[in-house]
């Protein structure tokens, strides 16, 4: 039980079912119909074991209004004989067939004939294995009858918003009558449901304030920004005019910076949309202020490709730019901690291992965490921490880059402590890029086109999900692709990069491929974001049906970044489930971030979506936020009237619902 955090009787009493059984009363056989779950009384008979392509146990069960087939595809030799003396018997479970054909069971429950009957609907409660239902239903009408369930809301706020009592709404929820709205109890449309989501809501909302106001009594460095100088010189070096909306996003930022608390602002841009430039340049600025900055991004490759882009644009400039990766030899690692302790380096460039022990900046001003999704939440939070313990008095303000837009209302849910901004346009040059849908028969085809293409001097991504062969998904790998492809296209270079090879390979493999000494750069997902390669206009996704949408759509977004017209080709092999269809229908239709941001979210869930997963923690488990978009409006409006007013009751509140878990939203 304490697996599932059953510990307190409040546990218990939340532990609320997923679905419920009406075992209120009994049925006719000539009552029932298709897809209905029913008790009937009766009698079996005509109990055979069917030898055919599977052995399975049949029987015929009667009443005094007639007649259902009962079949078990899996059974113990034992229920043959218990059912031949078993006499007048209860059966329950769903109806199959048809009237034309006739009713059967499969697998029905069975017990004494003549018991009483419940006279409440039956919860089903969530379990985890050696826990029947039986001791979970036990376990919470025992709590049940020990826990008060006090009221955290002010009367005015459960009158506003026309919410029933939270005890009236638990024991509801547990023991619904039989009267009741079984299919809005089933939906979770129910008022009584309505009040659970709304308390769950309505605390993570407190949490999210009480998190900004904590943030704005911090201090953090107040940065004096006039000397552009640094900041004209990584300009000149990266070589374009900035857009629009990069020059909106450098604007908010630089007021942020001289703020006197620390900057919270997530940076939002699509794939291509010169998310790293503004990093660059806010990084200029704060250098110029005096302090040091950290770019921490999740994989080796793409911290690389910031590393190289920063050593670029900081060229022509004093400052030296420094990597630290888990994979830098004892020396070199020892020697580059050296210079963050000294201050000698003032920006460094780096995987997670910038949050390990002994990594002390000494006057770290900035994070730029990009990707921040893809870190579990205690590795966003250790970094967060990384400046709070360089000195008492002041932290280091933080920037967040994602290339996975973030739907309003998971921004609303789980990141109102975050300013954001958006870079809502492309550079000029940026190709659209048409993608297409093929399936794996017609690999032939792509080949012959491919080498057309590639010896009219274009170059190509070909994606695999894996580095070798998995007997579980016996997917196409990086490594047999490889191989594949040299055999039948021997008149053109091919390369291969993947996650196992040393940063040293990685680094040699992208570059040849930069310069095009490698005409089709096969890879796995090691090059899914922030590599750029101008030339590179095609991109096939091998078993595109086991990629999730927003992987699909950054891995599209390396291509489209020079002149020539871009195709990503999505290879994918039948039969496909449902959720696989729905994701390559949306890539398909659709090249706008945004929307496929929103379509994941549907697909996916919220905490999958930000990377809350990885914390072993959930974050929600009554409202969806996607479909509770009214219920979580007020909870917001509802947070911000009882922390002016009854600003106990809205700590009381949050802490009975969040239980310690503030951290998680504040990352």
């Amino acid at each position: 039980m304490a697996t599932l955090g059953l510990i307190s009787d409040f546990d218990f009493a939340l532990h609320l079912p997923l679905r419920y059984e009406d075992e209120t009363r009994l049925y006719k056989v000539n009552e029932v119909y298709p897809g209905q779950v029913v008790q009937l009384e009766g009698v079996v008979e005509n109990i055979h074991v069917n030898f055919g392509h599977r052995k399975q146990l049949t029987a015929t069960f009667k009443d005094d209004t007639g007649k259902i087939a009962l079949r078990w595809i899996h059974y113990y030799p034992s229920q043959k004989a218990q059912l031949e003396k078993a006499g007048l018997i209860r059966i329950r479970g769903e109806i199959r067939g048809s009237s034309m054909w006739g009713y059967e069971i499969i697998h029905p429950k069975v017990s004494k004939a003549g018991q009483s009957l419940p006279q409440t609907l039956t919860p089903v409660y969530p379990s985890t294995d050696g826990l029947t239902q039986i001791m979970l239903r036990k376990a919470i009408t025992e709590a049940l009858t020990r826990v008060k369930v006090h009221d955290s809301l002010p009367e005015s706020i459960q009158q506003k918003y026309h919410l029933p009592s939270l005890s009236e709404s638990i024991h509801t929820l547990h023991h619904p009558r039989v009267d009741m709205d079984t299919q809005a109890l089933m939906d979770k449309t129910h008022p009584a449901w309505e009040r659970v989501k709304f308390d769950e809501l309505l605390a993570q909302q407190i949490a999210l304030h009480l998190a900004r106001e904590a943030r704005v009594q911090l201090q953090a460095p107040q940065m004096v920004l006039q000397d552009t100088h640094l900041f004209d010189q990584v300009l000149t070096a990266f070589g374009l005019s900035l857009t629009k909306a990069q020059q909106r996003v450098l604007t908010e930022i630089q007021v942020d910076l001289q703020r006197s608390y620390p900057m919270h602002r997530l940076l939002q841009g699509d794939v291509g949309s010169g998310k790293t430039i503004v990093a660059a340049l806010t990084a200029a600025l704060v250098i110029q202020a005096g302090y040091q900055v950290a770019i921490m991004a999740p994989t080796e490759i793409l911290a690389e490709q910031h590393f190289i882009k920063m050593q670029k644009w900081f060229a022509q400039t004093d400052i030296e730019v420094v990597w630290l990766s888990g994979s830098l030899k004892v020396k070199e690692k020892r020697e580059t901690i050296q210079k963050i302790v000294s201050g000698q380096a003032r920006l460094v460039v780096g995987t997670q291992a910038l949050i390990q022990k002994g990594v002390v900046f000494q006057r770290l001003g900035l994070m730029i965490v990009d990707e921040q999704h893809r870190f579990g939440v205690i590795q966003r939070l250790s970094l967060s921490k990384k400046g709070e313990t360089q000195t008492h008095d002041s932290i280091p303000h933080q920037l967040s880059m994602s290339a996975t837009p973030i739907p309003r209302t998971l921004a609303m849910s789980y990141l109102a402590d975050l300013d954001v901004s958006v870079i809502d346009e492309l550079p000029p040059g940026r190709q659209a890029i048409m993608t297409k849908l093929m399936v794996d028969e017609r690999r032939d085809d792509l080949l012959k086109h491919l080498r057309i293409e590639c010896q009219q001097g274009k170059q190509a991504y070909w994606v695999c999900p894996l580095v070798e062969e998995s007997e579980a998904l016996q997917l196409q790998t990086a490594v047999d692709t490889y191989q594949y492809l040299q055999t039948a296209l021997p008149d053109l270079r091919i390369g291969l990069v993947h996650g196992r090879l040393s940063p040293v390979e990685k680094a040699q493999v992208m570059q040849d491929f930069v310069q095009h000494h490698i005409d089709i750069l096969v890879a796995t997902t090691v090059i899914e974001v922030g590599v750029d390669v101008p030339n590179a206009s095609i991109m096939i996704i091998e078993h595109a049906e086991r990629f999730g949408l927003a992987q699909l759509h950054q891995l599209r977004g390396r291509v489209g970044r020079g002149q020539a017209a871009s195709i990503c080709i999505l290879l994918y092999q039948n039969p496909l489930s449902q959720q696989a269809k729905l994701r390559l229908k949306a890539l398909h239709e659709t090249n706008d971030g945004f929307e496929i941001a929103k379509r994941d979210l549907e697909q996916r869930g919220p905490g999958e979506f930000l990377g809350l997963r990885q914390s072993g923690e959930q974050m929600l488990r009554f409202a969806d936020i996607e479909v509770d978009t009214d219920v979580l409006e007020n909870a917001r409006e509802a947070a911000a009237i009882m922390l002016k007013e009854y600003p106990q009751a809205a700590e009381a509140h949050m802490k009975r619902w969040i239980k310690g878990r503030e951290d998680y939203l504040r990352s």
